[in-house]
């Protein structure tokens, strides 16, 4: 083949290739603003601000202008892509909940926020009715204090794997400021049956009971005692779901059992864990490590832990 036709056929394929590319692009752009919405409501936001964006110009544009995107935000990217890109996590955060202007009613992120950030979603998100941090290890409990105070809205509230969040004080902050939370969920990475001071062990459940209005509570690994779980039962008289896995200082006894009669569904310690983060198996104690009596055997530990949705949350 003669030279000049090879290079008139590389010319063709090339120009066949800007003419798909750019009726795809046309594909794109020709989409309704409704109809753009609903493809973009069904990825998560991680993907609207990384990819979704970079699609064409109206796709720019709905995720950008379209404040009804991100009236529930959720920020719960995973893989090597998620985790490189360190504080950017943060700053997407700080973004979506920019470009919901004030209409920001649900929050959802894992590892995407500071004490900084929380003060920004409640001077914007005013009227937030659920708040999930999960592996939010930057924020702490005055972090958290300072922004319940402007949260008086909130039914939902998710603690998870948040390593410096916990206490008394901080619990009942949260059931003063938050007299509407129905729902609640503090999950702890894994049970340790290794020493610690009694006067600890119900310090969460002791602030947790001032969340009167509370009619699903999840605690996962948490140390609490009989007398905190009983503490909880007497101040939340409208718990309809209670779930307590890996709870292993708690042994239901037959006054428990009485007092958790009225709760349709109940989840015990021992219970399998159909869980949806990652959570470890209970952590044993070492050679000479004091623990408290723990209310079943080694044997009867469950470590059935997998990334399955929970139905109850």
């Amino acid at each position: 083949m003669p030279p000049s036709t090879r290079r008139s056929d590389g010319h063709q394929r090339r120009c066949r290739g800007l003419r798909r590319r750019q009726a795809e692009r046309d594909w794109a752009d020709g989409l309704p603003v409704d109809a753009l919405l609903e493809i973009l409501r069904r990825l998560d936001h991680v993907d609207v601000l990384i990819s979704a964006c970079a699609v064409c110009r109206s796709w720019r544009h709905v995720g950008r202008d379209e404040p009804s995107l991100w009236r529930r935000i959720s920020l719960l990217g995973s893989g090597r892509g998620w985790a490189s890109l360190g504080s950017g996590r943060c700053a997407m955060a700080f973004t979506a909940v920019h470009r919901s202007v004030g209409q920001c009613e649900v929050f959802c992120g894992r590892d995407a926020g500071n004490n900084a950030f929380l003060h920004y979603l409640s001077e914007q998100a005013p009227c937030l009715k659920s708040l999930r941090l999960i592996s939010c290890r930057r924020i702490t409990n005055r972090g958290l204090k300072a922004a319940v105070k402007k949260l008086p809205q909130l039914e939902e509230l998710e603690i998870s794997l948040c390593d410096n969040i916990r206490g008394s004080t901080m619990f009942k902050v949260v059931g003063k400021a938050c007299p509407q939370l129905k729902r609640f969920r503090l999950s702890k990475e894994c049970f340790s049956f290794s020493y610690i001071d009694k006067r600890k062990l119900n310090w969460d459940a002791n602030g947790i009971a001032n969340m009167h209005e509370l009619n699903s509570l999840q605690l996962f690994g948490n140390r609490l005692t009989n007398k905190g779980l009983e503490t909880i039962l007497d101040n939340c008289p409208k718990l309809e779901s209670l779930d307590i896995r890996h709870c292993f200082n708690v042994n239901m006894d037959k006054a428990l059992l009485t007092k958790c009669a009225g709760i349709r569904t109940l989840r015990l310690p021992n219970d399998p864990t159909d869980y949806n983060l990652q959570v470890k198996s209970p952590r044993r104690p070492t050679r000479g490590t004091r623990f408290w009596e723990r209310s079943s055997s080694e044997s009867d530990w469950n470590t059935d832990v997998s990334d399955s949705e929970d139905s109850d949350f």
